[in-house]
């Protein structure tokens, strides 16, 4: 979707988190949304857009990053970005509807086991668990996969996926302030949901959101688009976004 947002709009700016892609990766680290959310704002302020209105768009771990943010901004604390507009994608937002896929419970949980599997983790392993969340017609190619293990493989990347999974319990710690700043802002909000996906499921998962989040507008993308919307129909991510964005 780079590209069309890149014509649309004056800049666009994406990062990899601490911990993801080409980031540093430290270890041991105590990964947090906080710290995200924190290096988000001095990116921000770096590069000089602390006073801009921004409009971000979210997917996944993204969400919840955002929501803190979000929560900062509503709360007036220094150095928060102002919000234009927020567009939220299939993320554990709410830890009730969420369900994590087995190795990612196996390795937020326990400490011992999870030294041994982050070091176990294959290309095998690691293609079939990211194939089981993308729709059946909708599968990335074996480059995509390739492309995927490499950055999670960079600066060993696979040795801190326990820690950065601790953000599953940081969800249900803070539930109040990240569901709550969500369902009373006023800054234009949007979802933009695959129902198929398995970590996010439907009815369950857009029904909470419908009920709690009443003033976000909502697009749902065809039955057979799964947990990566923005790769699985990026026409359809774009379409809806676009409409979101000259909606307000």
């Amino acid at each position: 979707i780079w590209d069309p947002l890149t014509q649309r709009f004056h800049r666009v700016i994406a990062l990899d988190f601490l911990g993801f892609g080409f980031s540093d990766k430290p270890r041991p680290h105590r990964y947090s949304i906080f710290e995200q959310a924190s290096i988000v704002e001095a990116l921000v302020a770096h590069l000089g857009l602390s006073h801009q209105r921004l409009n971000l768009i979210s997917h996944d771990y993204g969400d919840t990053v955002a929501l803190e943010l979000l929560y900062r901004s509503d709360q007036n604390r220094t150095g928060h970005l102002i919000f234009n507009s927020l567009c939220l994608s299939n993320g554990g937002i709410f830890p009730e509807t969420h369900h994590p896929r087995l190795l990612q419970t196996l390795l937020k949980d326990s400490s011992i086991l999870a030294t041994v599997l982050t070091r176990l983790t294959n290309f095998m392993i690691f293609q079939k668990g990211i194939g089981e969340v993308f729709g059946p017609y909708t599968q990335p190619t074996d480059a995509e996969f390739w492309d995927m293990w490499t950055s999670l493989r960079y600066n060993d990347g696979n040795l801190v996926l326990d820690s950065i999974l601790q953000y599953i319990n940081q969800r249900f710690q803070h539930r109040d302030r990240w569901v709550g700043v969500l369902t009373s802002t006023h800054a234009p909000l949007h979802m933009i949901y695959g129902p198929l996906d398995p970590v996010n499921p439907h009815p369950q998962f857009i029904r909470l959101y419908m009920h709690l989040v009443k003033r976000s507008t909502i697009t749902i993308l065809d039955d057979h688009i799964s947990h990566y919307p923005q790769l699985e129909d990026p026409t359809g991510f774009l379409k809806a976004y676009f409409n979101f964005i000259h909606s307000f």
